[in-house]
């Protein structure tokens, strides 16, 4: 089974779940949002603001493959490229953090790791960029069933699912607490390895490294006729 994890652009937007594809959720405010969805097209505000984001300010989501399919999905920018985190009890997001907006796992491929693996993408990413923090909005409700008899699921990720991968609680709530992963701890040793590696051989011109290594001879000592 091979594993691939890509950035976000327009081409790899496609290949996100349809409903999610054309939610607008996190992109537009409340009202903006429901405005797009009635009379609208989410799909294209969607398109419209991963551009922006992409051109102002880089890459904004990960994307990972299992034998070429699609099978999960992160989104994340600053907070202020995402009206809806000003709409929590919960907020504001800390100023020297990026908001984690969604994560998703096809069911197919859940509970294989995926998640940790493509938030940990994330964390890469934003290591290189000087961002100190992720933070996300859990959902501590995640799945349950309404008054109503809905299940409710939206458009956040389960505040255990956070929790499981080593994020800390920095303010609670009922429902939607804020969660938060510090980037020096979000990295396994064997990534950290993979990092510095990337680095020195990126330091290194391409002579250094086609440089042929010549072999050491074995010291000898001159024989002397007495």
């Amino acid at each position: 089974m091979s594993r691939r994890l890509v950035s976000l652009t327009l081409d790899t937007l496609e290949d996100l779940p349809r409903s999610c594809r054309e939610c607008v959720f996190w992109e537009l405010d409340p009202v903006a949002a429901d405005r797009a969805c009635a009379n609208g097209d989410p799909g294209l505000e969607k398109e419209a603001w991963v551009s922006q984001t992409l051109l102002e300010w880089g890459s904004c989501g990960k994307l990972v493959y299992v034998d070429g399919m699609p099978a999960g999905f992160v989104m994340f920018a600053p907070p202020a490229y995402v009206p809806r985190s000003m709409a929590f009890p919960t907020s504001p997001v800390s100023p020297d953090a990026v908001l984690l907006m969604t994560a998703h796992v096809v069911q197919p491929f859940a509970d294989g790791g995926l998640g940790r693996m493509l938030v940990q993408g994330v964390a890469r990413d934003l290591t290189k960029r000087g961002v100190k923090a992720i933070e996300a909005f859990g959902d501590a409700k995640f799945g349950e069933v309404d008054e109503a008899g809905r299940n409710e699921r939206g458009c956040l990720a389960p505040a255990d699912f956070f929790l499981s991968i080593g994020f800390k609680t920095v303010r609670p709530h009922p429902r939607y607490p804020r969660l938060r992963l510090e980037l020096r701890t979000a990295l396994s040793w064997k990534s950290d390895v993979e990092y510095a590696l990337e680095k020195l051989l990126g330091s290194m011109s391409p002579e250094s490294l086609l440089r042929p290594v010549l072999p050491v001879r074995p010291a000898t000592r001159e024989m002397t006729s007495s």
